[in-house]
């Protein structure tokens, strides 16, 4: 791990600012020494383009004169993800083909500056968030903060190891089938894949617009609270945004709630000895915080899972860069092109076949909502070395999918928390004890109380966040 760097979590920098003790330009300022130092030590191929001094500066210097205690992100730093619109800075979802210079920032980056939030650079992705490995890039193969030789995790790759460094407080990145959830557990974050349309995806390149969520990747669940607050609501140039009435019954805060638990032979773990005992522990530390534990069959929420690559959220992809890649099919990832040219096999009838089926699939699973207020399963089964996927790209990045491909077709939200570590790893490449998670399922519209269950359950489990020696500043939510 990374030697001890500066607390930034919103509380610890809050505090500082309220009290005089940092300035935005100061901040702005070791970090920039920071992310130097990083890249002379190791290039985890985390950034496609980090800002310049100068540039983080001058959004430090916008908030001179500013009240702390007025803006709620006063000073943060945050990471983007390079398929989210920063205005002014070439916009490359991956592929430096494709890339463009916006003028306008996305929306979402609007809001978080506005709120007085410090953009620090661009992250690095699998190309066109077709991935949950973070290697296809031809950036480089994006390297996980707590073993460089484990990937990182994708597709919002450099957004999760840019928190996990310590070189923002937060970052966003994207979820279609598992991107903000995934890179969270390798990385030792909170990842927040929100219900679809809370945070507008205006000013995102989009990978399946009917699915695409803008997820956040934070040190605990009371930040990616606080972010989600400044992030979330319509957008009119989003057809697919929406608002939320308050979720009613915080379950997540309640001193007993009910949570669905796979049944045995629906867990898999993809040879990782040591996952079936770090699952047990999280269920029962689940138990611990008042929750009850009722067995579900995952058996229907997979089938939904495996539609997302073999029915027509594929041609979905291609649909979103058909221009592009029909004019520059060469410029792609060879892995990425091969799965988005698929999309031009699925006709029409196939299409509408697929939908009866995920809408079918969709109410069978209904019912298990009646019985529990959470879904809890791993977020991943296991951790893969850059090495291994690469020898097998497309198997082993399925594999990683396995609990996260179903949550966006459902329309659920979903919160990755870190419980424990993996204290053997796998594979011979494989050295340091590793992150594990598991990731709390709700009905959209639920993202409250899956945070404040989140921050319950990541204060008992884990002393430390990301790759830096922090304690976290445990903020349970109201």
């Amino acid at each position: 791990m990374t030697s001890p760097r500066l607390d930034l979590s919103l509380p610890a920098l809050r505090a500082r600012y309220l009290e005089g003790r940092l300035a935005p330009r100061a901040l702005v300022a070791q970090l920039h020494a920071q992310m130097l130092a990083e890249d002379a030590t190791l290039d985890r191929h985390l950034w496609i383009r980090r800002l310049t001094l100068e540039e983080m500066s001058a959004y430090a210097d916008s908030l001179e004169g500013r009240d702390p205690a007025t803006l709620p992100l006063y000073g943060i730093p945050f990471a983007i993800k390079d398929n989210i619109d920063l205005a002014g800075v070439p916009t490359t979802a991956g592929c430096p083909a494709y890339a463009y210079t916006p003028t306008r920032h996305a929306v979402v980056v609007q809001r978080l500056i506005d709120a007085g939030a410090i953009p620090v650079g661009k992250a690095n992705l699998d190309q066109f968030a077709t991935g949950l490995v973070g290697v296809r890039s031809p950036y480089g193969a994006c390297r996980n903060a707590i073993d460089p030789e484990c990937v990182s995790g994708g597709s919002s790759a450099g957004s999760a190891v840019s928190v996990a460094l310590g070189l923002a407080s937060f970052s966003l990145g994207t979820d279609t089938a598992g991107s903000g959830r995934v890179p969270a557990m390798f990385n030792n974050l909170v990842g927040l894949k929100p219900s679809l349309g809370r945070i507008p995806t205006t000013g995102v390149v989009p990978a399946c617009r009917t699915v695409d969520a803008v997820s956040v990747f934070a040190l605990t669940a009371g930040d990616a609270a606080a972010v989600l607050a400044v992030a979330q609501g319509e957008d009119d140039g989003d057809a697919y945004s929406r608002s939320f009435v308050p979720a009613g019954h915080d379950f997540g805060a309640a001193a007993a709630f009910r949570f669905g638990v796979p049944r045995a032979e629906d867990l898999e773990f993809h040879d990782n000895a040591g996952g079936p005992r770090l699952f047990a522990q999280a269920v029962d530390a689940l138990r611990c915080l008042g929750g009850t534990p009722v067995e579900i069959d995952l058996r229907p929420f997979r089938a939904v899972a495996t539609l997302l690559y073999e029915g027509p959220w594929v041609a979905e992809r291609y649909a979103a860069i058909r221009p592009f890649i029909e004019a520059h099919p060469e410029a792609l990832h060879p892995v990425t092109r091969a799965i988005i040219e698929k999309g031009v096999q699925i006709d029409a009838p196939a299409t509408f076949e697929a939908f009866y089926k995920l809408k079918a699939l969709e109410r069978e699973t209904r019912p298990v909502w009646d019985r529990i207020d959470c879904l809890v399963t791993p977020t991943a089964g296991t951790v893969y070395t850059i090495a291994e996927v690469e020898a097998d790209p497309i198997g082993l990045n399925s594999n990683l999918g396995h609990y996260t491909n179903f949550v966006n077709l459902l329309d659920l939200a979903a919160v990755a928390v870190p419980t424990g570590q993996m204290e053997q790893g796998r594979g011979q490449g494989k050295r340091s004890a590793m992150p594990w998670g598991v990731t709390l399922v709700a009905r959209a519209g639920q993202d409250g109380p899956l945070l404040s269950l989140a921050a319950r359950l990541h204060a008992i489990t884990l002393p430390t966040v990301g790759a830096t020696r922090h304690a976290p500043h445990r903020r349970v939510l109201a």
